[in-house]
């Protein structure tokens, strides 16, 4: 089923890496049916990917399950030393890794090659941290009795991971997993299967036991559910919107799965009248544009205090003017395409509606001559909050400006949503900085800067942005669950 490939993938120096075949049990599995891989920039067809059926998905369970036994008795330094190697091959073939991201995906070429470094973080962050899942003791409260806690890996788990994000989000969860002695089945997004597939060609080499790490590939929602069915499965980690959360949510409820959760967004960007204007903009224009606007963490409400809301909208129109739309793998491309059709139709629809309701078109807004995938960057502004984009999360390189007045207004109107993943805020009020971080409902805010991720951090959010934490000591913790014992008699 391998077929032809879009020619640019042709000059990879690894052209293994470009792999079209689920991976169960150590195998590549071809499929008779497949879907279609296409470059969102062109719509030139790079390859078909196998469409796995139930049964094997049930096989990958099974082996899954099968592969635990060994798997969690392994020391964690053993683990932690195939994750380390698994990192470094995911380095040591960056350039590859990023042509096969951008040609699938669509981001710059530029932001591929951080996802790769981005991701291999992960795998060497919980390398570390799986040897650091301290148990505790008790003061006993019983007489001749020793109390005492471990942390004990979950079990099989599974990951449905998101479009945005091919290589990162697979890492940021397996190396989890891995790290605590689960093992994990990887569903990604059908748009880009490719990465992932790459990644269980490196974890190959890098030593992971078969069944250890699997990618099961196919239809979104078909294969999704069929996990969620599995009881074998005692957790999974899901990035996406909040509306597919709810629906997963649910599925996992019969089986009483543990739940990671990183949904949606509606980032507020707050920028107050004391601030250098030019690092302002620098950041906002970091914080909206990154990976071409499809990112959850993308500033989507840009709040700026009425004293320079004319000289911050000059400034950040001009800027954003600057920003060169093209393929990918274009050196010189600041935005890619949309990965999903559905994303730049919503974009237009933003756009359009915001200008019908009284909103200023400060740039962009015309159609893209290099395609329908492409939105041309950008700004809006007077606009309101009634506006539906400020209402709902854009995912693309439209920006919506808003002016405000006082702190506790923007305050409110920041908080007015049910999502709560990230937010800005720029002073040098260093108060303010320090009410505003207490008072946004938002699991994650970044002061002064639009670049506060990394394997270290507690990355996750609040309300319907999401549940539990990735990353960091925390996130290791969603895929091991506490056992207390109690030995009495201790006398005896």
């Amino acid at each position: 089923m391998k077929g032809l490939v879009a020619k640019h993938l042709n000059g990879l120096s690894r052209p293994d890496l470009l792999e079209n075949r689920a991976f169960i049990a150590g195998i590549w599995h071809e499929s008779d049916d497949g879907i279609p891989v296409v470059d969102p920039a062109t719509g030139e067809y790079i390859t078909t990917v196998s469409s796995c059926s139930d049964q094997d998905i049930e096989n990958a369970v099974e082996v899954a399950g099968e592969a635990f036994v060994s798997w969690k008795a392994k020391r964690p330094a053993e683990r932690g030393a195939i994750l380390r190697a698994w990192a470094n091959l995911m380095r040591s073939n960056i350039s590859d890794l990023a042509v096969i991201m951008s040609s699938e995906q669509g981001k710059p070429l530029v932001e591929a090659k951080g996802e790769i470094q981005y991701g291999a973080a992960f795998l060497d962050w919980f390398a570390a941290e799986g040897e650091r899942t301290y148990g505790e003791t008790i003061p006993s409260h019983l007489l001749n009795s020793r109390l005492s806690v471990e942390m004990q890996p979950i079990g099989v788990t599974a990951a449905i991971t998101p479009w945005n994000f091919p290589s990162a989000m697979i890492t940021r969860k397996a190396g989890a997993a891995l790290a605590a002695g689960c093992t994990m089945i990887v569903k990604p997004a059908p748009e880009t299967p490719l990465s992932a597939l790459a990644l269980a060609k490196l974890s190959i080499e890098a030593g992971v036991p078969a069944g250890v790490f699997q990618v099961i590939t196919g239809p979104a929602a078909p294969v999704s559910m069929k996990l969620m069915a599995c009881p074998e499965i005692r957790a999974f980690s899901f990035t996406g919107s909040t509306e597919v959360g709810r629906i997963l949510l649910k599925a996992s409820s019969d089986t009483v799965k543990k739940v990671s959760m990183e949904l949606g967004g509606h980032a507020p960007f707050i920028v107050f009248d004391d601030v250098d204007l030019e690092s302002a903009v620098r950041g906002c224009i970091n914080a909206k544009f990154a990976t071409s606007g499809q990112d959850c963490l993308a500033a989507n409400r840009i709040y700026v205090q009425r004293a320079i809301y004319n000289q911050f909208v000059d400034a950040f129109g001009a800027a954003t003017s600057r920003l060169k739309v093209g393929h990918g793998l274009d050196p010189e491309s600041d935005i890619g395409p949309m990965t999903r059709n559905t994303v730049a139709r919503k974009c237009a629809l933003h756009i359009k509606q915001a200008l019908e309701a009284g909103a200023v078109l400060v740039t962009g807004g015309q159609a893209s001559p290099l395609g329908e995938n492409f939105v041309t960057p950008t700004v809006l502004a007077n606009v309101n909050d009634e506006m539906l984009i400020a209402q709902e999360e854009t995912f693309g390189p439209v920006a919506a400006i808003l002016p405000f007045d006082t702190e506790q207004e923007v305050l409110v109107r920041a908080n007015n949503t049910e999502m709560g993943l990230a937010a800005y805020v720029y002073t040098k009020d260093l108060n303010r900085a320090t009410r505003l971080s207490q008072g946004l409902e938002y699991g994650m805010v970044g002061v002064n800067t639009a670049s506060f991720t990394g394997a270290p951090i507690p990355f996750g959010g609040w309300k319907q942005s999401g549940l539990g934490r990735e990353g960091s000591r925390h996130g290791i913790l969603d895929y091991m669950q506490a056992k207390y014992v109690c030995i009495g008699n201790t006398n005896i």
